[in-house]
C-alpha cells in the first residue's frame, strides 16, 4: 500500500517542480525580452535633460506630448514622411508579396510539372541566403536599370519571399481538399478563378501568418533601404531613425527625437498583431498539423 502511494506522490511532485521550473523560465524571458521596451517607453515620456541625470529604468517628469511634437515638427516633418513610406513599402510590400507566395505555393502543392521538387528544393536553398549577401548584386542590377534611388528599389525586392512560399505550400497541401478543386473544374471554374474562389478563401486565415511575416521583416528593414537609396525623402523609418543618431554627436538634442521615434515605430506592429491575432494564431497552428 505504501509503495503505490509513494509512485503516486512522486509524478504529481515532479510535475509541480517542472512546471514551476517551466513557469520560472518563461517569466526570465518575459523579463529580458520587455525590458528594453520598458526603457525605450520610460525615455520617450522624459524630457533631454533627464536623460542622463535620472535612472534610466525610472519616470521623471512627464513630457512625452512635448517630445511627439517636436518629433513630427523637426526638419519640416520628416519623420512623417519616413513614416509614410513604411506604411507603403511594408503595407503594400506585404501584400502583393503574400499573393505571390500564395499562388507559388499552391501551385506548388496541386500541380504536378517536370522539375516542381527541384524548383521547390531551389527556393528553400533561398531561405538560406542571408539578405545581405543580396544586396550588392541587387544594387548593380536596379543600377543598371536606373532604379536606384527610387521607390520600386526597396519596393521589388520586398515583395519575394522564398519562405513564404514554402509556408503557402504547407498552407494549401493541408487546407484545401483536391475534391473541392476538381468540383470547381467539373463545373467549369478555370484555374484563377478556382484559385481566388475557392483556395484563396480556404487558405485566408493561414496567409495572414505570411503576411505578418513579410510586414515585420519589411517594416525592419534597414539594409536595403540603406543601400539603395540616398534621396532622404525616400527613406523608411529605421533608416531615417539611424541617420539621426549617426548626428547626436554634434546636434544632442536629436537623442530624445531618436527615443521617441523608435517608440513610435513600434506601435504599428503591435497594432497589426493585435488586429490579426485571430487568424495568424490560426494559420501557425494549420502549419504545426502539416
Amino acid at each position: 500500500m505504501s509503495d503505490r502511494t509513494t509512485s503516486t506522490r512522486t509524478p504529481v511532485r515532479e510535475n509541480r517542480i517542472s512546471r514551476t521550473a517551466a513557469m520560472a523560465l518563461m517569466l526570465l524571458l518575459a523579463v529580458y525580452f520587455l525590458l528594453p521596451v520598458y526603457f525605450l517607453v520610460v525615455a520617450a515620456t522624459k524630457p533631454q535633460g533627464d536623460l542622463a541625470s535620472t535612472n534610466g529604468l525610472a519616470f521623471s517628469h512627464f513630457d512625452l506630448f512635448g517630445n511627439l511634437d517636436t518629433l513630427f515638427t523637426r526638419s519640416d516633418g520628416i519623420f512623417g514622411r519616413w513614416a509614410l513610406n513604411s506604411v507603403l513599402y511594408a503595407v503594400l510590400g506585404a501584400a502583393v508579396g503574400t499573393l505571390i507566395s500564395a499562388l507559388c505555393g499552391y501551385a506548388l502543392a496541386k500541380f504536378r510539372f517536370r522539375g516542381r521538387e527541384f524548383l521547390f528544393s531551389v527556393i528553400l536553398g533561398g531561405i538560406l541566403v542571408p539578405t545581405t549577401a543580396l544586396a550588392l548584386p541587387l544594387f548593380l542590377l536596379f543600377s543598371a536599370t536606373g532604379l536606384v534611388n527610387t521607390y520600386l528599389a526597396v519596393f521589388l525586392p520586398s515583395i519575394v519571399s522564398p519562405f513564404g512560399v514554402y509556408l503557402a505550400r504547407i498552407f494549401a497541401a493541408s487546407a484545401v481538399p483536391q475534391e473541392i478543386l476538381e468540383s470547381a473544374r467539373l463545373d467549369g471554374a478555370g484555374e484563377f478563378r478556382t484559385f481566388f474562389s475557392v483556395a484563396f478563401k480556404l487558405m485566408t486565415p493561414s496567409l495572414v501568418t505570411i503576411f505578418l511575416f513579410q510586414f515585420v521583416a519589411i517594416w525592419n528593414n534597414f539594409f536595403l533601404p540603406m543601400v539603395m537609396l540616398q534621396k532622404e525623402s525616400l527613406f523608411p523609418i529605421t533608416l531615417g531613425l539611424y541617420q539621426w543618431n549617426g548626428q547626436t554627436a554634434r546636434a544632442p538634442l536629436l537623442q530624445e527625437s531618436v527615443i521617441t521615434g523608435s517608440l513610435v515605430s513600434i506601435l504599428p506592429v503591435i497594432v497589426v498583431f493585435i488586429l490579426l491575432q485571430r487568424f495568424w494564431r490560426t494559420g501557425l497552428a494549420a502549419g504545426s498539423l502539416r
